[in-house]
């Protein structure tokens, strides 16, 4: 079974910000092959099971809020007997800009709090993520611009690159990280 985990934040209000952007593409993956959430507190996350492309897959919105994620994520692979190969991680990245996206197979968490919690409750940086731009950001403070919604000129650029991220995802499982990076990156 593989497993892709969309970081944000539960709650109507936090629906369209950018710290959204990981749930908003886990969303998408589901909606175009018909897969409905259900919540399970217990593995602390609303999540979905569906057949992609021949794939078992598992799409999971933690229900922890974003700095909590990792709590999550260990929850359901534990319970599921997920190898950390098996996961791709995506997350919002205010470094890059809007319609930009990155796939790396590890790395540091980047002062993203929602990825420092997956390296401490994984006990490793060793796992595919995937990293949508939404910057640049203006000169206010980190926490207050990534719980703003988009505004309406940038709606067209941020569908777009859903759409394209989670083509890439799913060409991720098919192909490799390395292919995927050549092709998307």
């Amino acid at each position: 079974m593989r497993l892709i985990l969309g970081l944000g934040n539960i709650g109507d209000k936090y629906l369209y910000t950018r710290h959204n952007v990981g749930f908003m593409v886990v969303d998408n993956i589901a909606l175009n092959n018909s897969a409905d959430f259900r919540e399970n507190t217990k593995l602390k996350s609303i999540f979905s099971k569906c057949i992609i492309n021949g794939h078992d897959i598992l799409l999971v919105k933690p229900t922890t809020y974003m700095n909590l994620s990792g709590e999550a994520l260990k929850a359901v692979i534990d319970y599921y007997k997920i190898s950390v190969e098996d996961i791709i991680v995506v997350y919002d990245d205010i470094s890059l800009d809007l319609g930009k996206i990155r796939f790396r197979a590890s790395g540091s968490d980047g002062g993203h709090n929602g990825i420092k919690s997956v390296i401490q409750h994984l006990g490793t940086d060793k796992f595919v993520r995937l990293k949508l731009g939404i910057g640049p950001q203006p000169p206010i403070p980190s926490e207050a611009y990534v719980l703003q919604n988009f505004p309406k000129d940038q709606l067209d650029d941020l569908k777009s690159v859903i759409k394209i991220s989670a083509e890439a995802i799913l060409y991720c499982f098919d192909n490799g990280i390395e292919n995927t990076q050549n092709k998307y990156n």
